[in-house]
């Protein structure tokens, strides 16, 4: 509810200067010689792809797991001070709507370049060439994948293994995030980290398309939880990665909308199949209306979570 607080040291911008560092010096630096596959080592970027996956995991999973440690051998009551800070850095769901909103009020009032700036913020497309439309349609499905990652992946995580594995699992989208990218850099340096990824996001990507079923049978009337299912089933693998479409495909179908498709990417147009059917046009005020459905399958999410800990809690005790 609170949000990431601004100003305050961020363990997950922490981990992304780690990646960034241990990147070029794993990398280097990357003539443009090197774009072309015959001169490369691809057997060694993977290697040097992989040793960077390990070092960020251990070095995350090792750090968290010792303040844990040492805030605890202080007090319980630090301990579970720390261990609620460090769990509100996991969950995302505050800051995704802060930012997705922030391009819906650009839309409403400002102008095309500034929708483009604040879209940019959120997504990795090339956003100079995007209309309106387009600008709308990239907030709403940024909201929609990201419910996964940014959201119930890692409260579940969190709540299996704490914030040291909650931060773990940070630690593996944020590697995705930055060097998974199937571009001439990271052709092979980034696949352990985007296969990872893809272990890591299989079934939390499942529950959370689940839980936005769920929640459009309880949004209201802007929402079709028959209709998201039915989308579910027949577009749920309508992207190379076999976890993205999970959620897309959910809110595509609850709002009725349209989603992925075509989009340019590092100046390259990256063709896409269709998530959903057109049974209207996109439209700004999408941008709440999948905010507001991300929110209610968010607190439906924190209830199951909440009562799967008290009921093993209450199995333990006994």
């Amino acid at each position: 509810m609170v949000g990431d607080p601004h100003g305050i040291p961020h363990p997950i911008v922490w981990i992304g200067k780690l990646i960034a560092r241990l990147d070029a010096a794993l990398l280097g630096e990357f003539p443009a010689g090197k774009a072309d596959p015959e001169t490369r080592d691809k057997a060694s970027e993977h290697r040097k792809g992989l040793l960077l996956v390990l070092i960020v995991i251990t070095l995350t999973a090792a750090v968290t797991a010792a303040v844990m440690y040492l805030a605890y051998r202080i007090s319980p009551a630090a301990g579970v001070v720390i261990e609620a800070i460090l769990t509100c850095y996991l969950l995302a769901q505050t800051s995704l709507r802060r930012e997705s909103m922030k391009v819906y009020r650009e839309l409403k009032g400002g102008t095309i370049e500034s929708a483009r700036k604040a879209v940019s913020m959120i997504v990795g497309r090339d956003t100079a060439v995007l209309d309106g439309t387009g600008v709308t349609k990239a907030a709403v499905e940024t909201v929609a994948e990201n419910f996964s990652d940014g959201v119930i992946a890692p409260m579940l995580y969190a709540a299996i293994g704490g914030p040291v594995l909650g931060l773990t699992y940070k630690a593996i989208n944020t590697m995705d995030s930055m060097i998974g990218y199937k571009n001439d850099r990271y052709m092979w340096f980034g696949t352990a980290a985007a296969r990872l990824d893809d272990i890591a996001n299989y079934v939390p990507s499942r529950i959370s398309a689940i839980l936005l079923i769920a929640a459009s049978a309880i949004s209201g009337k802007n929402y079709d939880a028959s209709r998201a299912f039915r989308i579910w089933k027949r577009d749920r693998f309508n992207h190379k990665s076999p976890n993205a479409a999970q959620t897309e495909s959910a809110a595509a179908g609850s709002l009725g909308l349209q989603l992925a498709g075509d989009a340019q990417y590092f100046g390259r147009i990256v063709s896409k199949p269709f998530i959903g059917d057109k049974i209207r046009d996109i439209e700004a005020y999408d941008i709440v209306r999948v905010n507001r459905l991300m929110t209610v399958a968010s607190f439906m999410g924190f209830t199951l979570c909440t009562l799967a800990i008290y009921i093993t809690y209450l199995t333990a005790v006994r």
